[in-house]
């Protein structure tokens, strides 16, 4: 289903496409996401997104987490929650979210594909949620249609407030002389909603960093996306020293219900 709005988010994620004349010549794969900085913690904090969620659950409820990762948004929901599944393209998350699912004894089912590619295997649960993926998704409409397809009671989609990547955007400027969009936003994804006849909620809201910044490694990951060859990593080291990542994420929780 296409709508104006959709037009309109599938545009603003292409800006932040990289020229291609910088990724001929880059050295490794910039759209990288490494396994380990997607597993949980210890004790889960609780947030908004995490609430929303567990308001919609039932006794022995079951959760479907598409780009699950190594499971947060399904694991935060225990022990209300008593089966999870969970979607990601990625084969090593999967492993991770069924290995964090046994130390739960939770039910677990896992599908290797990217979303809404494959929903004709997914089963349909209480709730589904999704954290983190949107920006990833350009044919939005007909991933937010079948995350509703999959829900009995409620979706909830958990989003940064800006795109991921726009933490790096004064480093496109100093080593490629590149300006980053700065869309599109949650605001936009409510926009697609309300075309679709979905009357969705939105809250926003501030977080902690779920981990400790380790600046050596953030530019090493900043350096591959970037594009760089290793041998300006301690100059991007350099500038994050200069101007340190903030301790505080700001982020948005859109939920709609069945």
């Amino acid at each position: 289903m296409e709508t104006a709005s959709g037009d309109k988010w599938r545009k603003a994620l292409e800006a932040w496409s990289i020229p291609q004349e910088i990724l001929n010549q880059a050295p490794e794969n910039p759209w990288i996401h490494p396994p380990a900085l997607f597993q949980i913690p210890q004790e889960i904090e609780n947030s908004p997104s995490h609430m929303r969620a567990r308001e919609a659950l039932s006794v022995d409820a079951s959760v479907l987490d598409i780009g699950c990762g190594g499971g947060i948004a399904s694991f935060a929901l225990v022990p209300e929650v008593k089966k999870v599944i969970g979607v990601d393209h990625q084969p090593e998350m999967l492993e991770m979210y069924s290995e964090n699912a046994m130390k739960r004894n939770l039910i677990c089912e896992t599908f290797e594909g990217f979303w809404p590619q494959i929903p004709q295997q997914v089963p349909k649960a209480d709730v589904v949620v999704s954290h983190h993926v949107v920006y990833n998704v350009q044919k939005i409409e007909e991933f937010l249609l079948e995350c509703t397809n999959h829900a009995r009671n409620r979706i909830v989609i958990e989003m940064p407030q800006q795109h991921p990547l726009a933490v790096s955007s004064d480093l496109w400027i100093h080593f490629w002389k590149i300006q980053r969009p700065e869309t599109p936003t949650p605001f936009d994804l409510v926009k697609v909603l309300n075309d679709l006849n979905i009357d969705a909620q939105l809250e926003l809201w501030e977080g902690r960093m779920r981990q400790e910044v380790d600046l050596e490694e953030m530019a090493h990951f900043s350096r591959i996306r970037l594009c760089l060859p290793q041998s300006k990593e301690p100059e991007v080291l350099d500038i994050l020293k200069e101007k340190p990542p903030s301790e505080v994420r700001k982020l948005a929780t859109i939920w709609w219900d069945i």
